[in-house]
């Protein structure tokens, strides 16, 4: 009976919802600048218009992409993933540790 819990409770974690984020730029603007904000301000930039947009998914960046239309809404094609800082390590030690190996 109990053999049937551990995929039972993977598949019910793949079905909670988590926050996802797709950020088109950022940056920190004095308290004053915001203030002084009223309908019609415009915040500009650093990154350029065709610049890839990041995707986090609970503040955790996991893809990179471009906007796309669709329908009268948007959404994200994504170009390419991103990898988590510790798989990339395991991956750095496994790559060093092949290159080690005669």
């Amino acid at each position: 009976m109990t053999t049937n819990l551990p995929s039972a409770y993977s598949r019910s974690l793949l079905k909670v919802r988590v926050p996802v984020t797709v950020t088109l730029a950022a940056k920190k603007q004095s308290i004053g600048k915001i203030i002084d904000l009223v309908p019609g301000s415009i915040i500009a930039f650093d990154k350029a218009c065709d610049e890839m947009l990041e995707l986090e998914v609970s503040g955790h960046p996991i893809a990179e992409g471009e906007c796309v239309k669709v329908g009268d809404k948007f959404g994200l094609r994504v170009t390419s993933l991103i990898l988590p800082d510790e798989q990339l390590q395991s991956l750095k030690a496994l790559a060093q540790k092949n290159q080690s190996t005669p």
